[in-house]
């Protein structure tokens, strides 16, 4: 965008103000993540590692977090009424029906292992510390047997959820970077321009929908193995507190329309797990190379654009 204003319009086509946001909200949002995703993986080694029963722990914790996730969810993105307390009301009770939902799940797939640590007396203590004094970042022993098969199971459900909160998250993020040159472009080909309200069509959105899905059928298994293996080792209770803390920082993101990336958020909450466990257990090698790829698409694709404008201005002058 910036490289078409300049080829085309000059300096004073862009405007600097919004793009410092913009450009801002590139070094804040893998900050925010990194230290929202910190946090929500020193609650869960506080809450449920160390607790007498870690899998009832995280089983009690589950409903919960689906809770604070879907009312978060029903709130920002879909208002179901414009009285504040009537759309809470609603946001709570869609919150309600999705903790319920997971808990008699939890119960269901995971419910005969839940009896059994139950009944076990032995395999508790033996796995859990003690609980007295621990600070939110107190490092914690993680549970074994049994009681770690609970605890990722449960997460292992859990994150599926996350990764669909993730989804929805960067769909309204990233999907809108790529259609918001398009719909500016249609407003003023339909005579909008002087509106401050862009009118998007569903056919639109749906090519967009659609270019997401089929990028990452083609591509996007490369960017899944960078992300999930070769940053910092993931286990489901840290894929989970990193896709979670990355879609709540980009929805919230959304909902103020900065146009952050959620893949810049979702790298930054997957290092703040790794960080949570010690500096060493990040890769400092596969930071660099990402972080250096941030900084080369930048000028590259401001390059590419005046390029491109300067073929395509020439080529429209020359068939007209």
């Amino acid at each position: 965008m910036v490289g078409f204003g300049l080829a085309y319009g000059g300096a004073g086509a862009v405007f600097w103000t919004s793009l410092a946001r913009v450009a801002s909200s590139w070094v804040i949002s893998p900050v925010l993540g990194a230290l929202v995703s910190f946090l929500v993986y020193k609650c869960i080694r506080r809450f449920v590692y160390s607790a007498r029963n870690p899998g009832q722990a995280a089983a009690a914790a589950a409903p919960i977090a689906v809770f604070l996730g879907v009312t978060g969810i029903s709130f920002a993105a879909f208002p179901l009424s414009k009285s504040f307390p009537i759309a809470l009301a609603q946001a709570l009770g869609c919150g309600t029906v999705g903790a319920v939902l997971v808990y008699n799940l939890i119960r269901k797939q995971l419910g005969h292992l839940l009896e059994k640590s139950a009944s076990s007396h032995s395999e508790p203590q033996e796995s859990n510390t003690q609980t007295k004094n621990l600070g939110l970042l107190s490092d914690v022993a993680g549970p074994k047997g049994t009681q770690l098969e609970i605890v990722y199971g449960v997460f292992g459900y859990m994150q599926v959820l996350s990764a669909c909160f993730m989804s929805f998250a960067h769909g309204g993020n990233d999907v809108s970077n790529a259609i918001g040159p398009l719909a500016g472009a249609l407003s003023i080909l339909q005579g909008g321009a002087s509106s401050a309200e862009i009118v998007i069509p569903n056919d639109v959105l749906a090519w967009g929908g659609f270019g997401i899905v089929a990028g990452l059928l083609i591509w996007g298994y490369r960017v899944i193995a960078t992300i999930g293996k070769k940053i910092t080792e993931l286990t489901p209770t840290r894929g989970f507190a990193a896709e979670f803390a990355a879609a709540s920082v980009v929805l919230f993101a959304s909902k103020l329309a900065l146009p952050i990336s959620a893949t810049h958020t979702l790298v930054g909450a997957v290092m703040g797990v790794g960080f949570a466990r010690g500096l060493n257990s990040v890769r400092a090698e596969t930071v660099r190379e990402i972080v250096t790829s941030w900084a080369v698409t930048i000028p590259v694709g401001a390059s590419l654009a005046v390029l491109y404008t300067w073929i395509l201005t020439k080529l429209l002058s020359f068939i007209l």
